[in-house]
């Protein structure tokens, strides 16, 4: 039985959605093709009908997360002075350490996007400069947006990383007090 060109890009996405989930929770490359086509109820052998190999879902997969990133991050031209201070909050979040299937790709899959191909490398690439110019706005510093950026993804992963949710929890609020102090940033401190 053929299925319609709707259907199999049904499947397509429902694929990306699902594997954007399982590898910013378990990791990319340690994820099977057979456990990712599972996620949505199909095998592995129907994988090669969406895409010609991992690495081009792979790609698929940080394109938009790096897209949905710079949207989410992003703070209007004329919002009120605490709208960044607001993202950063949520951002240096336990909720957004604890559930790293829902939140920012980075802290999880940085070092495989370092050994991805060069389309999903300009991707974050792209995306971190968008966020960059956009907080630098409000910021009136290049530097500083970029050393934000920084801080914020190396929080999350050093707050994924230890067991204790005491420590999490300092590391966040350290890094929110330390952000909001060097930004100017009443509503982090």
């Amino acid at each position: 039985m053929r299925y319609s060109n709707s259907h199999k890009e049904e499947t397509r996405r429902k694929l990306i959605e699902s594997s954007r989930s399982i590898a910013k929770k378990d990791g990319f490359a340690s994820t099977g093709i057979d456990a990712l086509m599972a996620s949505i109820g199909l095998t592995g052998a129907a994988f090669y009908n969406h895409f010609p190999s991992k690495q081009a879902l792979f790609d698929a997969l940080v394109g938009e997360e790096a897209s949905n990133s710079a949207h989410i991050l992003a703070v209007d031209a004329d919002a009120p002075a605490d709208d960044l201070a607001k993202r950063l909050r949520s951002y240096l979040s336990t909720h957004h350490a604890m559930h790293p299937e829902s939140g920012c790709a980075l802290p999880t899959l940085a070092p495989e996007i370092a050994r991805a191909t060069p389309a999903a490398r300009t991707e974050i690439e792209n995306s971190l400069k968008r966020i960059r110019n956009n907080w630098s706005a409000h910021l009136d510093d290049p530097d500083a947006a970029w050393a934000a950026i920084a801080q914020c993804v190396g929080a999350l992963l050093l707050a994924r990383t230890v067991e204790s949710e005491r420590t999490r929890k300092e590391i966040l609020r350290a890094s929110r007090r330390f952000l909001g102090e060097a930004l100017g940033l009443d509503g982090l401190k």
